[in-house]
């Protein structure tokens, strides 16, 4: 195995060992219930951990006769702290009292699945955070969580990166921060390149695979993730967080706190800076963001700000490289430039470029430029333990265009006439344009929750409003006869789209065992849309939706034991481009249904943990692409009677020791469309093939993936960690044609952390490599399939990772 070498650290296990000593203990409240989930933390140095389903928690690597300090805390109760110097190995029982004092935590905790929700969901604290943040984007850091593949395309992580879970996308996947929605309006997608750096400001993410919890925003269509950021803060603090890698790539983060002030008000900022030239060739990124949070606590009330912004700059890498590029086939490379009607310097360049690092474009200023601002309100009221509510007021405004230089392009496909130049008639130019983004997403979350000892209820929602212009402009032209003026506007259009929800939804303990949960969600959706689009398409069209969305589940717990079975059900609209690339005699698309059946049992102790979930995800209407195009070309998508997902997935923990844990994860699924019929432009006939292809796999959607994760902690100071991550073949269209996938792949990253405190300052240092073995794979595609001269051919683009490369990271906090 060429892992071996790593098995050689293990040696280092019994370095330090006599005189360091294990605290274990279980946290309770003051009538004996235990409490899952609370937070552990020891100083000296500081570490930490979460209790378990019982309340039990082990702290390891502990020096022998020195005095620490303990703190331990949960949401709702007042947190303990107390002084112990260990002897020998110890068992503590630590009872919490309830405090009504209010932090941020119950503002964003209204969406999130509890310890006994029926639901398959993860929650990655703010530990496990910083133990795996290396300044790449959120789909890195949560590549290994269950069912969950990440791609880029600049292949490093930083710039335009995106993930899918159980094979679905993020245009299907509900995305939160502090339960405001996140996913765009309109695309449905979440542009995680627009949050430079926003991990330094999260505290902790939950992922719910499946349909989960009844959110606010876009459909849950695959999963739901909710981030919440950082938490309040009791002590001042300054921090100072660099990082440097391969690529040039540099992070440089600043943040600071006041603290707790005697006046009940605590104030934060993170300024942060990351630029990259990318694996891809001019794929650079240039990314600044802000994070401020004010707010005012006390016992019953919070009055809180977020403000938080980013603005990127980053080349084009949107294209890929084509199949016959990877291949090193020049008769391919040839045609593929013909017929994708490159320019001479563009077949130069696909000619004379690096394999896997090729990018079509060469204009210097090919670039994505946009800038998003976020404004989140929040008060909470705090009437007793309870019962408590919550209200949220925001604001995102977003601005900005990519620029593109176009090669001899149709005059009238920007909406302008034949130019007559002389003798010469002019139909078709080079040409530099931008496509321009203009939008605003306002409104309002609220959620009231009552909890006693049986039963535990909340009931929310929200009503929100994007009003969104989308526009291009000419910014030059080869000819021009002065029929195009200086930012010549060829298209404009605007869209208004209404979104409003309420949910109830509740958890009653039926017996010591058993808990029942039901859910039960109505949401509607009005969306206009007026103008023409970027094709001259006239696009003004009206849809309005009401959806009902029901859930219920049981959960069971025993000693150790846990279960759960679960119904869900969802629907979700079309995006605008469904709508604005549709063609009313090919039928206008229509919502699509999800029924969601989950499944789950697991054991945990202190040294062993196993879960395994069973999903079977059924979709009336899922809206595919099938090589269908509209009246002018463009590729349209289309409902498709039945399809679905099945699996099962499967982690495992294991406590080797106090100096060694591993982790296990597997999904293996079956992923499948029903009657399923393929078309393919035919340019011989200029019309279109049909290929009634039957049962077939859905696109992009791995039935294995695999991921493992091993910690070693020779020193209590010290640990290192390899993990491993196989992502099985995917089709790259719903044909299920092995000339049209992406290559299964197996990926190793090792990373050494350190951390220690010295004079009241803790400094951590991390290095990592990634892809360790430096394996050749691309993680993403794109593929048009159609007929020329009788023959089947592609036009394609593949999306390369980088090799194997380096991060090292130093981090000081006062």
């Amino acid at each position: 195995m060429k892992h071996t070498f790593f098995l050689t650290l293990l040696g280092l296990i019994s370095v330090g060992a006599m005189a360091q000593v294990t605290l274990r203990g279980k946290v309770t409240t003051l009538e004996n219930k235990p409490l899952a989930g609370a937070n552990v933390v020891v100083n000296n140095p500081k570490s930490g951990t979460v209790t378990d389903l019982n309340g039990a928690f082990s702290l390891a690597d502990l020096t022998r006769n020195q005095e620490l300090t303990l703190t331990v805390s949960f949401l709702g109760y007042k947190p303990e702290q107390r002084r112990l110097t260990l002897a020998s190995d110890d068992f503590i029982t630590i009872q919490l009292e309830e405090h009504a004092i209010t932090t941020q935590e119950i503002i964003v905790s209204a969406t999130r699945a509890r310890e006994n929700t029926p639901t398959s969901h993860q929650t990655m604290d703010l530990t496990k955070i910083k133990e795996t943040n290396t300044g790449q984007e959120i789909p890195y850091l949560l590549q290994l969580t269950p069912s969950l593949v990440a791609t880029s395309d600049a292949g490093t992580g930083i710039g335009y990166s995106s993930f899918r879970i159980r094979g679905t996308d993020l245009t299907r996947i509900n995305v939160t921060v502090n339960d405001v929605p996140l996913n765009d309006a309109e695309s449905h997608g979440v542009f995680w390149v627009n949050m430079p750096d926003f991990t330094e400001s999260v505290n902790s993410i939950q992922i719910q695979r499946g349909v989960g919890t009844s959110s606010n925003g876009a459909a849950a269509f695959g999963a739901s993730v909710n981030l919440q950021t950082n938490a309040l803060e009791k002590e001042s603090y300054a921090e100072a967080n660099n990082v440097f890698g391969s690529f040039n790539t540099r992070k440089h983060t600043l943040k600071a706190g006041t603290g707790l002030m005697a006046n009940n008000f605590a104030f934060d900022l993170r300024l942060s800076q990351i630029t990259s030239d990318g694996f891809i060739d001019r794929a650079f990124a240039d990314m600044k963001s802000f994070y401020f949070s004010g707010g005012y606590y006390s016992d019953k009330h919070i009055l809180k700000t977020n403000i938080f912004s980013g603005k990127e700059i980053t080349y084009q890498a949107w294209e890929g490289v084509p199949k016959v590029k990877l291949q090193n086939d020049t008769a391919g490379m040839r045609r593929f430039a013909n017929e994708s009607g490159y320019s001479p310097e563009e077949t130069e360049n696909l000619f004379n470029s690096n394999a896997r690092t090729f990018n079509k474009y060469l204009y210097h200023n090919q670039t994505d430029n946009y800038k998003q601002d976020h404004y989140q309100v929040f008060y909470t009221y705090n009437h007793s333990s309870n019962l408590k509510a919550n209200l949220a007021l925001h604001l995102t405004e977003g601005f900005g265009y990519y620029e593109s230089y176009r090669f001899s392009k149709k005059l009238s496909g920007f909406g302008l006439s034949d130019m007559q130049i002389g003798d010469t008639l002019v139909r078709r130019t080079d040409l530099i344009n931008r496509k321009f983004l203009d939008n605003d997403f306002y409104g309002a979350v609220a959620s009231v929750n009552y909890k006693n000892d049986l039963l535990d209820i909340t009931m929310g929602g929200g009503a929100n409003r994007y009003d969104g212009h989308h526009f291009g402009t000419i910014i030059w032209s080869q000819f021009n006869n002065g029929s195009i003026s200086p930012d010549h506007e060829y298209y404009r259009n605007q869209a208004v789209k209404d979104d409003a929800n309420a949910y109830v939804r509740a958890s009653l303990k039926i017996s010591d065992m058993i808990d029942f949960y039901g859910d039960i969600q109505l949401r509607g959706i009005k969306y206009n849309i007026d103008g023409f689009d970027d094709d001259n398409r006239d696009v003004t069209q009206k849809h309005s939706f009401l959806f009902f969305n029901p859930k219920a589940g049981f959960f069971v717990h025993k000693d150790n034991f846990s279960g759960f079975v679960s119904l869900a059900q969802a629907h979700r609209e079309p995006t605008r481009s469904n709508y604005t690339d549709a063609d009313s005699a090919k039928g206008i698309p229509t919502q699509e249904k999800l029924l969601d059946w989950e499944a789950g049992l697991g054991y945990k102790n202190e040294f062993f943990s196993a879960q395994v979930n069973f999903f079977h995800m059924q979709y009336r209407d899922q809206l595919v692409l099938t090589g269908n195009v509209n009246d002018v070309g463009s590729p349209i998508m289309e409902n498709v009677d039945n399809s679905f997902r099945q699996g099962i997935e499967l982690s495992v923990g294991l406590k080797l020791s106090d100096k060694l844990e591993w982790t296990g994860l597997a999904t293996f699924s079956r992923n499948k469309i029903e009657n399923f019929v393929a078309y393919f432009d035919d340019w011989d006939t200029w019309g279109q093939r049909i290929d009634t292809v039957g049962s077939t796999n859905i696109a992009f959607s791995p039935s294995v993936v695999l991921g493992s994760v091993l910690t070693v902690k020779p020193l209590k100071e010290l640990s290192l960690t390899l993990t491993d991550n196989f992502v099985g073949k995917q089709y790259i269209d719903n044909t299920s044609n092995k000339n049209r996938q992406l290559d299964s792949y197996w990926v190793t990253n090792v990373r050494v952390n350190y951390a220690t405190e010295l004079w009241k300052v803790n400094a951590s240092f991390f290095a990592q490599i990634n892809n360790l073995y430096n394996v050749e794979y691309s993680s993403n595609a794109w593929v048009y399939s159609y007929y020329y001269e009788n023959e089947q051919r592609a036009m394609d683009g593949y999306f390369p990772q980088a090799g194997r490369h380096f991060m090292v990271g130093l981090n000081v906090r006062f």
